[in-house]
């Protein structure tokens, strides 16, 4: 039914009179409108004629609107109010969903709006507009997922969440590969209570559901037993242990006078990028530091028969230009500087989920990832042709 101004005046101030009057009038006059348009459109298709509302709602500035929308008989009307509202309202969403994912919390994403747009937005608001991050985050997570690749790196980042009445630090399991293509990209990040083989074996198992069935290198910490679940789940596949870490462990068990030259042998023995050097010439150099040094320091020298440790030299069977990329967990750890970063503004999360939506956004939108790594196809035993 069409009003005449004088009609439509009354009307938006008896809207505007009620309890929730702005809100009441915003709903009015978009169906007003709505009623307009569609007026305009069965003029234009006079074989055409109205077929009452359907329900229909937005949202602006941080509350629900509710209206009717008109029908026709043929389903031809296409309000283009409408559009321009969806418009708006996945703008909205989409800031919203960026601030979220920058760190912010939803109170801190709820003041922003508030300065900006002039008024409040509810926690529900704000959590209605970060949803579709959610739901993109949790499919890219769940994704489908090759049959093979050449290098995959695996650790943890500890972060604090709220368990009902406590606050616990527990292990969030990121996954990180080496495509056949020479690029990066995180292949699951998972939730535990604590980092550990057999969880890790529980990761490697929900991976294999999601399509994978090959690995070329496994690279990791020091983290024991994972060499055993990584027999039982990748029988063919070997293990690079982290020398970041081997290092930063052994520098830690003797006295600060005797660091650097502790540190220069090291280097020597785990250099990269020599076409000549091998694992029984890491091994034997390895043997002869702990021989020396064991003699002041207990802990280095009952390293010295200790097999598992050739686990840190598994990157000189690989050609000597890819050694470097492959020798150290240092690619995943600064991803998880990252996920430190994007949490620490908050003091613990509210639960598991707000993390993997936030450390899953920051792997989907990290720009490194798009450049192919040089050189790292060369090894035609990780990437046959």
């Amino acid at each position: 039914m069409n009003l005449t101004k004088l009609q439509l005046l009354e009307q938006m101030c008896k809207h505007a009179a009620k309890e929730n009057g702005l809100q009441d009038l915003f709903e009015f006059m978009i169906e007003s409108m709505l009623v307009a348009e569609r007026s305009e459109f069965l003029t234009a298709n006079p074989g055409n004629k109205g077929n009452g509302y359907r329900p229909g709602s937005t949202y602006g500035h941080g509350r629900k609107l509710e209206f009717r929308i008109p029908r026709d008989r043929y389903g031809n009307f296409h309000p283009r109010i409408l559009a321009i509202l969806r418009n708006q309202e996945e703008e909205y969403d989409r800031l919203a969903g960026v601030l979220y994912t920058k760190g912010l919390t939803q109170e801190q994403v709820s003041d922003v709006f508030s300065r900006f747009y002039g008024q409040h937005y509810s926690k529900s608001s704000i959590s209605r507009m970060v949803e579709c991050v959610r739901t993109q985050v949790n499919e890219w997570l769940e994704r489908s997922l090759e049959t093979y690749y050449p290098v995959l790196f695996v650790d943890c980042v500890h972060i604090k969440i709220h368990r009902k009445r406590s606050v616990s630090c527990e292990a969030f399991y990121v996954v990180m590969a080496v495509t056949e293509e020479g690029r990066r990209e995180v292949l699951g990040i998972f939730n535990m209570p604590v980092e550990s083989a057999t969880g890790w074996g529980e990761i490697f198992d929900r991976l294999k559901d999601r399509g994978m069935e090959r690995v070329g290198l496994m690279v990791a910490d020091g983290i024991r037993g994972l060499d055993t679940v990584i027999g039982e789940k990748f029988p063919a596949t070997p293990l690079q242990r982290c020398v970041t870490h081997l290092k930063r462990g052994l520098l830690a068990k003797v006295r600060h006078g005797d660091k650097a030259a502790l540190a220069a042998e090291l280097k020597d023995i785990f250099r990269t990028g020599q076409r000549d050097y091998t694992v029984e010439k890491a091994w034997a150099g390895w043997q002869d530091m702990c021989d020396r040094w064991g003699k002041d320091y207990r802990a280095i020298k009952v390293l010295r028969n200790n097999a598992d440790y050739k686990a840190y030299m598994t990157y000189l069977n690989y050609d000597p230009e890819i050694q470097s990329m492959i020798y150290t967990t240092n690619w995943i750890e600064r991803l998880n500087r990252d996920f430190r970063r994007v949490t620490r503004m908050r003091t613990a999360m509210p639960n598991e989920e707000s993390v993997l939506v936030l450390m899953g956004n920051v792997a989907m939108e990290n720009k490194a990832f798009d450049r192919a790594l040089p050189n790292i196809t060369g090894d035609k035993s990780l990437f046959p042709e």
